[in-house]
């Protein structure tokens, strides 16, 4: 199901006024978990150039079924 900006817009609007705020934490949530998603594939892509004399060996072949 793919949900729209505007439905989700609505969803909110639907909501009490004091659950906005659980809402912009959960938002934040989400963003923060991004954020860091995006870091880590980041910091795994920046690494594999340094590690693909370690990792390209015979010995460790086995692995590179996983």
């Amino acid at each position: 199901m793919i949900v729209t900006e505007q439905v989700l817009i609505e969803k909110i609007r639907q909501l009490p006024p004091q659950r906005m705020s659980e809402v912009e934490d959960f938002i934040d949530f989400l963003r923060s978990r991004e954020e860091e998603h995006n870091l880590t594939r980041t910091a795994s892509k920046a690494s594999e150039a340094s590690f693909a004399g370690v990792w390209a060996n015979d010995e460790d072949a086995a692995y590179d079924k996983l």
